[in-house]
């Protein structure tokens, strides 16, 4: 198979994990290379998702990596084969190439969470909503880049509702619910599309009310994406700039599991947490 210049986000992180299988061996590039009966360039070019690799082949380089996990070993050879021709790849020239990737962490996830101080989950926004927060976004975008933002942004929410979607759970601090954005109407429209949302029976919804003890944050929102396996996790962190940060070494992913769960620890069960909505509701 030819190499290729853009790797997708899953190319990319199947290189990255057979690289760490490869370090943990104590082996260099130069060292595994007559082991996989390939030189030197192409084991580096594998590692970074430029160049395709098949199941058998991820399966022998982890024989010769000494890996013995052999759920993991499945796992990536599971992220092998063609190049997944999602939605996502339409928005190519209209949209951050970390959105696209986003998009596909969460078409291939097991489950997601996610964490929000101030703003409402993305995969929980209305589509008023979700514009008025483009058209706060600073510096301002042109009327045609909101509008490219505002589908992608609804096409991703499709995940939840596709056949067999991914256990989702969202812990909302109060702070996110009673941000007035869009005015009114925008704001009611909004909640109370949570509490829809969280009928759902694939779908979570807790709130971390105002007064919490304990509460475990920075104030950063981020998103916690499942693999098949613990080590195939992500963590997508939001940035001041609008971007997205990918994490995911062990110890990071370990750090954001044990913030999640002390975040979960402090936050309302379900149904009071839907209750709780209501009554702002009310009082919008």
């Amino acid at each position: 198979m030819p190499p290729t210049n853009n790797p997708t986000l899953r190319q990319r992180r199947l290189g990255a994990e057979l690289r760490k299988l490869r370090e943990r061996a104590g082996l260099t590039t130069t060292g595994a290379a007559p082991l996989l009966g390939v030189n030197q360039a192409r084991v580096s070019m594998v590692e970074t998702g430029r160049t395709p690799v098949s199941a058998d082949k991820v399966r022998s380089m982890a024989g010769a990596y000494d890996c013995t996990d052999d759920r993991l070993v499945e796992a990536l050879a599971a992220m092998t084969g063609r190049r997944v021709r999602g939605w996502w790849e339409g928005y190519h020239d209209h949209v951050p190439v970390a959105l696209n990737d986003l998009a596909e962490l969460e078409h291939h996830a097991v489950a997601l969470r996610v964490a929000l101080i101030v703003h409402i989950p993305a995969l929980l926004q209305t589509t008023d909503h979700a514009r008025a927060l483009f058209e706060q976004v600073a510096p301002p975008m042109r009327q045609y880049e909101i509008e490219h933002r505002l589908t992608h942004r609804i096409k991703r929410q499709g995940v939840l509702h596709r056949e067999n979607p991914p256990p989702y759970t969202a812990i909302i601090h109060e702070a996110a619910l009673r941000m007035d954005l869009g005015g009114p109407i925008v704001a009611r429209g909004q909640l109370k599309h949570l509490t829809d949302m969280s009928e759902l029976p694939h779908v979570t919804v807790r709130v971390v009310p105002f007064g919490a003890p304990d509460f475990p944050t920075t104030g950063q929102s981020f998103d916690y994406v499942a693999g098949p396996v613990p080590q195939l996790d992500t963590v997508q962190l939001d940035t001041h700039y609008g971007a997205c940060d990918f994490l995911d070494a062990e110890t990071q992913l370990s750090k954001y599991r044990a913030v999640l769960d002390r975040m979960e620890s402090c936050a309302l069960r379900p149904t009071e947490s839907a209750d709780f909505i209501h009554r702002i509701i009310r009082d919008t």
